[in-house]
């Protein structure tokens, strides 16, 4: 229970379906304002609605597995996306360990996606109702072991409907915003964060064309991503960052016309059915949480990788360390780290 409206319905329906609920909450992050509100108004949703609140400390094991590996991540000249690999290996992770020491079956929260399952007994994930609202790309790098436990009470409801329960009962977050940055970058840019915590580490360097005209300098690599635009040098056309390559610290930035690409390698994916498909493999696949649903054929490459051509070519979206999840129709079958 994070202290929001998502998470209190929640609580709301699965006590509404006959379920014995408890709650818990983890502080995640050590100075973050929002974060002691969340706590403060999660306390007064289970006052009202008659739950147990448990608190958990995460915040040590949050500061080194995922804000640790967000900036090394940027170091290293990769966009990641710190809330995919949270889900993963922190919140269920907490979850569960919690719910089996307290000899809880299942564990519950407010994202909107929904858990079926098919008739071979395999648990699957698929995209919410709301497809405005849907989350199920967040929780991608979820198995048949996290989900066989975990219940999704949004999944068939729109925010409206949310809100709208959350105020016939009078709960006292039915008017709260919903979060829209990254946690732990609080109320901060997200440009500022980089720069506090990576001072340090970053060296600038030369800003070049693809043709290799250098045309100024860039303050470090870590604070730009391929498809920005904004902060570059002026131009004779719109520049944006095309590559960031490390071992020269050169940013180099081109034209939109030199911006984009067909085809992408994912190493490691996570199949959420426990098994591969059958290659090569005719889907959807989702490169951003925003993005729209693009059509693509999926491989699989001599060293082991997923080589991922796209029907049309994505402009400004592939960049290396995002998630790029792989769907058919509403169902997610899994997904991986573009390198």
């Amino acid at each position: 229970m994070s202290g929001g409206v998502d998470s209190a319905v929640a609580a709301v329906l699965l006590q509404r379906q006959g379920y014995q609920v408890q709650g818990l909450t983890l502080r995640l992050w050590h100075y973050s304002n929002e974060e002691q509100d969340g706590i403060q108004a999660a306390k007064e949703v289970a006052e009202k609605i008659g739950i147990q609140l448990s608190i958990h400390d995460a915040k040590e094991d949050f500061r080194r597995e995922i804000v640790g590996t967000f900036l090394s991540s940027h170091q290293n000249c990769l966009t990641p996306n710190p809330c995919v690999l949270c889900n993963k290996v922190l919140k269920w992770s907490k979850l569960l360990d919690f719910a089996d020491k307290h000899q809880v079956k299942y564990v519950a929260t407010g994202h909107y996606a929904r858990v079926q399952q098919a008739a071979n007994g395999l648990f699957q994930l698929h995209r919410a109702s709301d497809l405005d609202k849907d989350q199920s790309y967040m929780l991608s790098q979820l198995s048949q072991s996290e989900l066989s436990r975990t219940i999704f009470p949004l999944g068939e409801f729109s925010k409206e409907d949310v809100r709208q329960i959350a105020r016939e009962i009078d709960l006292n977050v039915a008017k709260r915003k919903d979060s829209q940055d990254l946690c732990f970058v609080n109320r901060q840019d997200y440009h500022t964060f980089l720069q506090e915590n990576l001072r340090d580490h970053n060296q600038p360097g030369d800003i070049r064309t693809c043709a290799g005209k250098i045309l100024g300098r860039h303050q470090g690599l870590a604070f730009y991503t391929i498809g920005q635009r904004k902060g570059l040098p002026a131009y004779t056309q719109a520049l944006y960052v095309i590559e960031k390559d490390p071992l020269t610290n050169t940013l180099i930035v081109g034209t939109s016309e030199e911006l984009g690409k067909s085809s992408f390698t994912v190493p490691n994916p996570n199949w959420i059915s426990g098994n591969a498909p059958d290659y090569p493999l005719e889907c959807n696949v989702k490169i951003r949480y925003r993005a729209n649903l693009a059509p693509a054929q999926v491989t699989l490459t001599n060293n082991e990788n997923l080589l991922v051509e796209l029907a049309d070519p994505l402009r400004d979206d592939i960049t290396p360390g995002q998630a790029a999840v792989f769907y058919q129709d509403d169902l997610v079958l899994g997904g991986g780290t573009i390198i």
